[in-house]
């Protein structure tokens, strides 16, 4: 009680299934939970929420169509009740707001709310409940800066209140500046224990990894020519909505241009148009001198176009497909992999076997199928798969969230390698630092609009986190020379 207990450790270490367990998700082969004092019935979530526990996702489980007020009594209501008891539950969600200062319009229809006030909406919807033990599983993972400095002020008043929190996160200085207590796991085992007053990024790292970890650093080497050109990309959705409005951009052989923004801003809309899921209603799209605005994604990754989608599992694995598939899955039909509409195994058996050595992709073997590995090795595959072709312009979407620190600085030092050979590179993340990291120049995209790149070293965290709220006008996109 009154403890943030921070948990690290590496990607596949263990911490979303011990969460997992406690939340009643998954049931444990041996050993038993007991919530103070008391034995916790095992697989049963209703049992843990009866017990005190709440947990809060990386990715929210809200229902966008209704209101935060319906999101909130959603369960924890009869569904037999004669009728909703809506004035006692609004009644209470306001002095649940006021005390925590977690404001929010109760009417409001949740898919109207930005991500920090959804993240709000899923504390609320956990004190609700009269939790005890708060579970937060990478809880700033889309958030500003400023988001996250609300947040930290909110879980200092929980815990005075007396609440319990147990905080998973890969943000080692985040760590370092909530945490009460740290414990760290590898390979399913409790190794560690540390104190946040007496631990820095680098011991925290070693810790986690069991080694030593060393960030990549960039060589210097100049812009060549350009590569790609965006002229007045506009974009909409089905219902007529503008999604990307006049987006104008140039990039360079051996540039790095990061485009930060919390999600929904047209990030999404962007990369799909940069790999061709996406024909833009108007505008133009150059590559290498040619116009490919109406080229669809096979013939864009034949002209050298790569891409690390942000979605993992929705936009990069199919189903049951092995590794092998996996990695053949955008080229397929080249002469490599088929002749006369044949699959030659044995040749797409050794480049697998080849992309899982070279990128370090930890699995058990490598015929099993893809979806089962953790989050950075997926990564690493994903990257193998589009660094074997030698892209001449990388689009990379969200290239590290949800990865250790070990993973991400992997990622970085290929990122650094494909640029140094001559591609150009669009990095888009939610992680400022890892924007401004990587980044030579930098822009901000802000309701569907991209302000002119600027050089990394004339922009600081605070600036851009105030840019990705709309708090300093970011002006409309031109073209950056």
């Amino acid at each position: 009680a009154g403890e943030v207990l921070v948990l690290l450790g590496e990607n596949g270490a263990g911490k979303s299934t011990l969460m997992s367990i406690l939340f009643g998700h998954y049931v444990a082969d041996q050993g038993a939970i007991e919530v103070d004092g008391k034995p916790l019935a095992s697989g049963i979530p209703a049992a843990a929420l009866e017990a005190g526990i709440g947990m809060v996702h990386q990715h929210f489980t809200l229902a966008d169509n209704l209101s935060v007020l319906e999101n909130v009594i959603l369960g924890t209501q009869p569904l037999l009740s004669a009728k909703l008891r809506i004035a006692e539950a609004r009644n209470k969600l306001a002095v649940l707001a006021g005390r925590f200062g977690l404001d929010i319009d109760p009417d409001a229809r949740v898919a109207d709310l930005s991500v920090g006030e959804r993240q709000r909406v899923e504390i609320l919807k956990a004190l609700y409940r009269d939790v005890r033990i708060l579970i937060l599983d990478e809880p700033t993972a889309a958030l500003t800066p400023q988001q996250a400095h609300s947040l930290q002020q909110t879980l200092r008043k929980l815990v005075a209140e007396g609440l319990g929190i147990i905080f998973i996160s890969h943000k080692l200085d985040e760590v370092l500046g909530i945490g009460d207590r740290i414990l760290i796991l590898r390979g399913g085992r409790l190794v560690g224990e540390a104190s946040p007053k007496g631990a820095d990024r680098r011991s925290l790292a070693a810790l986690m990894l069991g080694r030593p970890v060393e960030e990549p650093a960039r060589d210097a080497c100049g812009v060549g020519q350009v590569r790609v050109q965006l002229n007045n990309i506009r974009v909409s959705d089905r219902d007529g909505r503008v999604r990307l409005c006049d987006v104008s951009l140039n990039l360079h052989a051996r540039e790095i241009v990061g485009v930060a923004g919390i999600s929904g801003n047209g990030q999404s809309q962007l990369a799909d148009v940069l790999g061709g899921l996406i024909v833009p209603d108007s505008g133009t799209y150059w590559l290498d001198g040619r116009n490919v605005s109406v080229d669809g994604a096979s013939m864009l990754i034949e002209k050298g176009v790569g891409r690390i989608p942000e979605d993992r599992h929705a936009s990069g694995v199919f189903g049951d497909m092995n590794i092998p598939e996996t990695l053949i899955a955008e080229e397929y039909l080249s002469r490599k992999f088929s002749r006369w509409g044949f699959l030659r195994w044995p040749s797409i058996k050794a480049f697998a076997a080849e992309i899982v050595s070279e990128f370090s992709v930890n699995c058990e073997r490598v015929d099993m199928p893809a979806r089962l590995l953790s989050g950075g090795n997926l990564q690493k595959l994903f990257l193998g798969r589009v660094l074997a072709r030698q892209p001449g312009f990388l689009v990379v979407h969200q290239p590290t969230r949800g990865l250790d620190v070990g993973a991400a600085a992997y990622v970085h030092s290929r990122i650094f390698e494909t640029c140094n050979a001559g591609a150009a590179v669009l990095v888009i993340s939610d992680d400022l630092e890892e924007v401004l990291k990587l980044s030579d120049r930098v822009a901000v995209i802000f309701r569907g609009q991209l302000s002119t790149p600027i050089p990394r070293s004339e922009v600081n965290l605070a600036e851009l986190g105030l840019m990705m709220s709309g708090h300093v006008d970011t002006g409309v996109s031109s073209h950056a020379a």
